[in-house]
């Protein structure tokens, strides 16, 4: 196409699925003066072997770069991560009115009866389980601080070793994609000699592989380990707010002051209003 600023080469356009939709699309692509490539064979993109090398060099690499163990959990916490509920910014402020409705307990009947009130809300709940049982103990707030820092950055950091292995992984997939496009191409040129049909296949493996070593990388690994990543986010935030929280209740503050330091965690929109909550 020539135009005043010069000479615009053509678009080039792939597309997958030939149906009413495709068609049209296809009919958009060419007067817009792109250059049309179709198919509505998926099976084409199916390659057996281009797999095999994508997937089992790629977790080769991670059992011989990590323990074992790591890398079995890496995958369980990507199917997971996929499968579990998300985290509103409402369960923070939930945080803050739990702390502040302990408070009243422990401003009207001592640290005696945080037990009592924290019984039912701390099971399932490892972290916060063992803050209330510091307090409960009589330990002093910064005590309690010090104790749950530690607490939340050396878990933090067991769980993102996890996020370290599946990087990796996504790093390692585009490569075998390469190491089997190589392979492919030494297939074809191993076969320029004899059957012209079978220059095909070898190509195929080729173009097949490094398509899925892209794949792998940029829609499963490394969205997963950026979405593992930003959940364990998440939690240290929710638990150093819930942490701030023991350690007033240690020191026996206000519930009106618990609220404000504890909102000062927070985004201006989610504050907990303790005024509302009386009502």
């Amino acid at each position: 196409m020539m135009t005043a600023a010069g000479t615009v080469l053509p678009a080039k356009v792939f597309i997958m699925g030939v149906g009413v939709a495709g068609l049209q699309a296809i009919a958009t692509a060419k007067r817009l003066g792109a250059i049309v490539t179709a198919t509505d064979d998926y099976a084409i993109f199916i390659s057996v072997s281009s797999f095999v090398m994508v997937c089992g060099g790629t977790l080769a690499a991670a059992f011989i770069s990590y323990e074992p163990r790591y890398v079995i959990l890496s995958f369980k916490v990507m199917i997971k991560i996929f499968a579990s509920p998300g985290m509103g910014r409402g369960v923070l402020t939930a945080e803050v009115g739990r702390i502040i409705k302990w408070a009243y307990a422990v401003q009207k009947n001592g640290i005696p009866a945080l037990e009592q009130e924290a019984k039912k809300s701390v099971k399932g709940d490892k972290f916060l389980s063992f803050g209330v049982d510091m307090v409960i103990s009589g330990y002093s707030g910064e005590e309690v601080r010090e104790i749950m820092n530690n607490t939340i950055e050396t878990s933090f950091g067991r769980n993102t070793v996890l996020v370290d292995i599946i990087k990796k992984m996504g790093a390692a997939a585009p490569a075998f994609g390469m190491i089997g496009t190589l392979v492919g191409l030494i297939i074809m040129l191993g076969s320029m000699g004899g059957d012209p049909s079978t220059l095909g296949a070898g190509l195929a493996v080729a173009l097949c592989t490094t398509l899925y070593g892209v794949i792998f990388s940029q829609i499963v690994f490394l969205p997963s380990a950026t979405k593992i990543m930003q959940r364990e986010q998440i939690i240290r935030f929710r638990n150093y707010l819930v942490a701030e929280g023991l350690v007033l209740l240690a020191d026996k503050k206000s519930p009106r002051f618990i609220q404000d330091k504890m909102n000062s965690f927070l985004d201006p929109a989610i504050h907990f209003d303790i005024d509302k909550m009386k009502k």
